[in-house]
C-alpha cells in the first residue's frame, strides 16, 4: 500500500482554464492540488491532492477528528479550495477527508457516477449557499419592572417575569422562523435543517445568545439579494430575536457525499 492517499475535494464541471486553475493550489496537508478526469470523458473532473496515508487511514483518522486544531486547519484547506474552484465553475463539494486508496480508484468511482454527478452539478448551476441562523437572547427583551413588594414576593414576581420574557421570547423566534422560511420559499431552490449550533461549536463560532434555528438555503444568483433583503427584515418589531446570514458558501449542505462508492468520507464539510 502506498504511503499517500488521493484526498478528493469536490466533483466540478469541466471549464476552460480549470487546469491552470488548479495548478497553483495548495490543499490539505500543504499538497499541491491537480484535477482527475474520467476516461474518454474530459466534461466532469474530480479535483484531489495527494496526503499521508498515516494521518487519514480509518483509525488515524477517527483520533484527528477529536483535535479541533488539526480539523481545523484541514477544513480550511478543503475550504480554500473549494472556494478558488467555485470562482471557475460549478462545485459538487464533498465531504472532509474523503479519501481513496489511489488516483485510480478516484477515478473509477466518478466514471460509475457520471451521470448522477452531471445531473447534480446541473441542478446546482448558477446556485449559491446561504445560512441562516436565529438566535433568541432573552436579556434583550424588555422587562416590566418590578412593583414596590417585599422580598420574597418580590423574587418569585421576578421570576415568573422571566420565564414570560423567556416564553414571549421564543414565540418571537418561531415567528422570524416562519418570516424566513417564507422568504425561502420565494427565492430559493431549496432549504436544508442543520442541528442548532450547542456547546464548543457554538464557541467556536462566537454565537452570541441560544441558535434556536440554523438552516441552509440554496440561491440562485439572481435571487441572492431579494433573499437577503428579505432575510434581514425577519425580526423586525420582535424583541430578544436575533437574524444571522452568512455566506455565499460553496453548496455543500446540498452535495452528495462519495462515502457509499467507496470514499472514506468521515466528517461534514462546511465552511469553518
Amino acid at each position: 500500500m502506498s504511503d499517500l492517499l488521493t484526498y478528493a475535494y469536490a466533483v466540478v464541471r469541466n471549464a476552460e482554464g480549470l487546469r491552470e486553475t488548479t495548478a497553483p493550489l495548495r490543499g490539505v496537508a500543504d499538497s499541491p492540488v491537480s484535477l482527475l478526469t474520467a476516461s474518454g470523458d474530459d466534461q466532469l473532473g474530480l479535483v484531489v491532492s495527494h496526503v499521508p496515508g498515516q494521518d487519514f487511514q480509518e483509525d488515524a483518522l477517527k483520533q484527528h477528528l477529536e483535535d479541533l486544531e488539526w480539523l481545523e486547519a484541514v477544513a480550511r484547506a478543503h475550504h480554500g479550495v473549494i472556494e478558488a474552484l467555485g470562482e471557475r465553475t460549478t462545485v459538487l463539494p464533498l465531504r472532509l477527508a474523503t479519501v481513496y486508496l489511489d488516483d485510480n480508484r478516484a477515478r473509477e468511482v466518478l466514471e460509475a457516477g457520471r451521470t448522477m454527478f452531471a445531473e447534480r452539478l446541473a441542478r446546482l448551476s448558477e446556485h449559491v449557499e446561504w445560512g441562516v441562523k436565529i438566535y433568541v437572547e432573552p436579556s434583550a427583551a424588555p422587562a416590566v419592572p418590578a412593583a414596590d413588594l417585599t422580598p420574597g414576593r418580590a423574587y418569585l414576581r421576578s421570576r415568573r417575569q422571566q420565564q414570560s420574557v423567556r416564553d414571549t421570547v421564543y414565540q418571537a423566534a418561531q415567528k422570524a422562523a416562519e418570516r424566513v422560511e417564507a422568504a425561502g420559499r420565494k427565492h430559493a431552490s431549496d432549504r436544508v435543517r442543520h442541528r442548532v449550533q450547542q456547546g464548543l461549536l457554538a464557541d467556536a463560532a462566537g454565537a452570541v445568545g441560544e441558535n434556536v434555528v440554523n438552516d441552509a438555503y440554496l440561491v440562485p444568483l439572481k435571487r441572492c439579494d431579494d433573499f437577503l433583503a428579505d432575510v434581514a427584515h425577519a425580526a423586525d418589531g420582535l424583541d430578544g430575536v436575533r437574524v444571522e446570514a452568512t455566506g455565499p458558501w460553496a453548496p455543500y449542505s446540498f452535495a452528495m457525499p462519495l462515502d457509499e462508492s467507496g470514499g472514506a468520507a468521515a466528517a461534514e464539510g462546511a465552511p469553518p
